[in-house]
């Protein structure tokens, strides 16, 4: 055989060896997915449950109008500091003044009356003892006179006289009794006449003392929506009245916010929070929950559901107050601000990247472990935390790479972080688990080989 045809019998052998080489990798790469990988390590881990909301003061009072009228002084300004007592704002009271002046009149009169009746009834109690007196006295005549005129002693004449002398005492001695209770009633008239016209005077030193308004507590005018010569008006049944002002005390601060009723079962008093404001950026505050809501706000509305007639599907929320340990100074009710709330944490976690979790039914983990010359990746207490986790619809789990392949593994979860979820079971530190693509995870059966990728992902895996 000449040596050009062996020369191309030996290159048409390389050349299929090559094709056959080249196809086989080809067919044997098509079955291998891409992934992105993740550490299982241990970390500091919280869980922070996050509301907006806006600044409040803790205690604070909208003074409102408790009387019709003009306002003819204001004696205050918005954002000034005012002390307890100090007055902030005056009504037009002539006819209260008035009222007051009339019944103060009325009160001295009733009590000069009470004290003419108390007079009278001192004077017919000492006309009662003089008839008492004159009675004792005539009837003691009468009676020796009876005795006298029977043994012929004295004449008729003086016996006739003597006995209308006890009859005239015996007269005077009721009419004396008479004339005691009526002074005694006169005076019990006058003294409640007294009463009256004192809680006469009572009411309107009332209704002028509403014309008057001064500060309950040291603090700060935080609103004052109303100018001298405005009238005002009280409220009625729904209507509301006029607000005059508001005053607030801003030693104690508190960002009131309102947390999603998924996330309010977490939430506690004691917790601690960081506060954001949005007029004072790149600054945290930290604060305290003091304070959780009972009833549910609807989030549409604003309205409490306790105070709405018919049941609502809609997504609720709950107001939590958290105080603030260190609020700057020049801090304004009503300023729009986040509070993150720490509701659970844990120092040196065992955690892995949340996005690694997936799940997949009994039917494939089985597979898996029954594959010819598979790793057992799930060891027995792995497998009783599947047991644990199991749902509806699958395990909870994540894929370790173990041999170059995705081993399922079924894990239990504790907290949850930002980015990352606490590993109570199934997981050790330094395991290498598959973060990514969500694509390729939605899809991965357990026990394929994959080809780890760390470097970025494409556009579409960051979309999807």
């Amino acid at each position: 055989m000449k040596a050009w045809k062996k020369i191309a019998i030996g290159a048409g052998i390389a050349i299929l060896l090559a094709i056959i080489v080249g196809f086989t990798v080809h067919q044997s790469s098509k079955n291998v997915a891409t992934v992105q990988t993740g550490k299982v390590l241990r970390q500091e881990l919280a869980t922070v449950v996050s509301a907006s909301g806006e600044i409040k003061p803790k205690t604070y009072v909208n003074i409102g109008a408790n009387a019709y009228g003009k306002i003819t002084h204001l004696y205050v300004k918005e954002g000034e500091q005012v002390k307890k007592g100090q007055l902030l704002a005056q009504l037009e009271n002539v006819q209260s003044a008035a009222d007051v002046t009339a019944n103060q009149a009325s009160v001295q009169a009733a009590e000069t009356d009470a004290i003419a009746a108390d007079a009278a009834m001192k004077t017919s109690q000492a006309d009662l003892v003089r008839a008492q007196a004159d009675y004792a006295r005539n009837k003691l005549d009468w009676d020796r006179a009876q005795s006298l005129f029977k043994d012929g002693l004295i004449s008729k004449s003086d016996f006739d006289s003597r006995q209308n002398a006890w009859a005239t005492a015996d007269a005077g001695l009721v009419q004396a009794q008479a004339k005691v209770a009526q002074a005694k009633a006169q005076n019990d008239s006058a003294d409640k006449h007294v009463s009256q016209a004192r809680a006469n005077l009572t009411r309107v030193n009332d209704v002028l003392q509403k014309t008057t308004y001064s500060a309950p507590y040291d603090g700060v005018v935080t609103s004052l929506p109303v100018r001298e010569g405005e009238s005002v008006v009280i409220g009625i049944q729904n209507a509301l009245g006029s607000t005059l002002m508001t005053v607030a005390d801003m030693s104690i601060i508190t960002a009131e916010v309102k947390v999603d009723e998924t996330d309010i079962v977490n939430v506690h008093v004691g917790q601690k929070a960081e506060i954001t404001i949005d007029a004072i950026p790149k600054k945290i505050f930290h604060g305290t929950v003091s304070e959780i809501g009972d009833n549910a706000i609807v989030r549409s509305s604003g309205v409490s559901t306790s105070q709405s007639a018919t049941a609502s599907e809609e997504a609720k929320d709950f107001k939590v107050v958290v105080t603030l340990s260190d609020p700057p100074k020049d801090l304004r009710p009503g300023l729009s601000t986040t509070a993150k709330i720490t509701t659970a944490s844990r120092s040196s976690a065992l955690a892995l990247p949340i996005q690694a979790l997936t799940l997949r039914t009994k039917d494939q983990i089985e597979q898996q472990n029954n594959a010819p010359g598979s790793v057992h990746a799930a060891a027995p207490a792995a497998q009783e935390a599947a047991s644990k986790t199991k749902k509806e619809d699958g395990v909870q789990g994540v894929f370790v790479i173990r041999n170059r392949k995705a081993m399922f593994v079924p894990v239990t979860t504790g907290i949850t972080g930002t980015t990352d979820i606490e590993v109570l079971d199934g997981l050790k530190e330094g395991d290498e688990v598959i973060t990514g693509s969500y694509k390729v995870l939605r899809t991965l059966r357990p026990g394929s080989s994959v080809k780890i990728d760390n470097t970025a992902p494409k556009k579409d895996d960051e979309e999807s």
